[in-house]
């Protein structure tokens, strides 16, 4: 019997959809990923179940949504009943492997995350965790740790004097980036002989915030800062949006702290932008040795990879920067690139997506069962071309007071998306969103007020209300008729 296949489950954070080059970015250099891409299914319309971390992880990994697994909000705690496909994996069989970012509890040492954060029954047997490039959780923070250890220096960066948002980071090879994937190869290297398939998990922090790449990475884009689009934003746009969208543009809230929209030189917008590309710049160069590391051991054929985000960035689009209640493409909208060698078909796919499909699919390629508590719907049809370029007539993605610093009315929030509109309901003050995508693919023009678009509007809520019923957990499962 054939040894079933490995998996890459390459995950950056906060990494927008249009940041490689075989998404149309033509300043980025993203070498490795396009040619990637290049032999994959790419996917053009993956969307995220939620734009902030917590939330979509828990949901991409449970496959189920936020609100039924219980994970809708960052700061809280994955109940320790929730199955990780991670989990699914390691009980058939497979040696399972995490370096970098989890994030389905706690994370904060001021709330009492002293040690690594909270780890339900997840499956990995081997767990490198490293949240972030920070030092707040001292050498349990394996990356820190590695840092003391190899390096001897703390992790420092140095501010770039034309920008207090932007910095000089850490070199290359002491970037979290650059750990992460040294993780990975020592890993792939150590199974090349094992005797089970394994599943391992690359969680790199970059390109989340702080905006600080290392310097040779920065400076390709120095040379030329007027290229660099500005962020796409209509003056006063966010006059008739939910309320948030005011505060946030303004810098007020936890989403934007620090980012006064207003205030910002055309300049500092560019150097941001600048940075983020860089970031993604390195999480390229990095991947590379690591699929080096693939063919080397001769494990490439036979590994699925995927490349994902767990969601996007507004990098000033609509005037607001990093993450919060906001559904615009730059924020929902992901990469996704799934690739195994003479099993999966190469093609650019334009058929609607959730990442909460992951799982199933996983384990459909793999001939593994499902999990009766599973809400997504595999891709695997698409993938080996057993389907067309249809999967959900519409999507949906939600924000249900995810992060703490949206008060007066807190944010909740819903969304739901098909392939020409989106409508997004404001339930904590009966406001609302509705974009024309084709007409206004820039999302600057809300017609949720619009009565030439009061069917359309109608349609997208019926839709929105049949999305939330299906949130219903299928746990526990019906064991009679009555």
């Amino acid at each position: 019997m054939d040894r079933k296949p490995n998996i890459l489950w390459i995950c950056s954070d906060q990494q927008r959809f249009d940041t490689l080059g075989c998404y149309g970015n033509p300043f980025v250099r993203t070498p490795v990923l396009d040619s990637l891409a290049g032999e994959s299914a790419l996917f053009e319309n993956a969307i995220c179940q939620s734009p902030v971390c917590t939330p979509s992880r828990g949901s991409f990994l449970t496959g189920r949504y936020p609100v039924t697994s219980r994970t809708r909000q960052n700061g809280a705690d994955i109940p320790s009943g929730e199955i990780l496909v991670t989990k699914l994996f390691h009980d058939a069989g497979y040696y399972c492997g995490l370096a970098g970012k989890l994030h389905l509890s706690a994370c904060n040492p001021a709330s009492g995350c002293t040690k690594t954060e909270r780890r339900i029954d997840d499956g990995y047997d081997e767990f490198h965790w490293s949240h972030d490039t920070g030092n707040g959780w001292g050498l349990y923070n394996e990356y820190y740790r590695w840092l003391s250890d190899v390096h001897h220096t703390a992790y420092k960066t140095e501010p770039l004097k034309e920008s207090r948002w932007v910095r000089r980071g850490m070199p290359a090879e002491r970037h979290q980036t650059h750990w992460c994937a040294r993780k990975a190869i020592e890993f792939i290297e150590s199974r090349k002989a094992g005797d089970k398939p394994w599943l391992f998990s690359i969680n790199m922090y970059d390109p989340h915030h702080p905006f600080d790449p290392p310097a040779d990475f920065l400076e390709p884009y120095l040379k030329d800062p007027e290229a660099i689009p500005l962020p796409s934003y209509r003056k006063g746009e966010e006059a008739d949006k939910p309320r948030w969208q005011r505060k946030d543009h303004r810098g007020a809230y936890g989403g934007s702290a620090g980012f006064p929209f207003p205030e910002m030189r055309d300049s500092e917008h560019r150097l941001v932008r600048a940075a983020y590309w860089a970031m993604c710049d390195l999480i390229d160069k990095e991947l590379g040795t690591v699929l080096e590391s693939l063919e080397r051991t001769g494990q490439r054929d036979n590994t699925i990879i995927i490349f994902m985000s767990d969601h996007g960035e507004l990098l000033g689009d609509h005037g607001i920067y990093l993450k919060g209640p906001f559904f615009y493409e730059c924020s929902v909208k992901v990469p996704l690139i799934i690739n195994w060698r003479d099993h999966i078909k190469q093609n650019r796919y334009r058929a609607l997506v959730e990442l909460n499909d992951l799982p199933q699919t996983l384990l459909e390629l793999c001939a593994l069962p499902f999990h009766e508590g599973m809400q997504g719907k595999s891709l695997a049809p698409l993938l080996t071309g057993a389907a067309g370029d249809s999967h959900h007539e519409s999507v949906y993605c939600e924000y249900l007071n995810a992060m703490p610093w949206h008060r007066d009315p807190p944010a909740f929030a819903t969304m739901v998306r098909t392939g020409r509109y989106k409508l997004v309901a404001a339930h904590s003050d009966n406001s609302g969103e509705l974009y024309d995508l084709e007409e206004d693919p820039g999302e600057h023009y809300n017609r949720y007020r619009d009565g030439a678009y009061g069917n359309v509007k109608v349609e997208l809520l019926e839709r929105l209300l049949n999305h939330w019923s299906k949130t219903a957990d299928p746990l526990p499962p019906r064991k009679s008729a009555w």
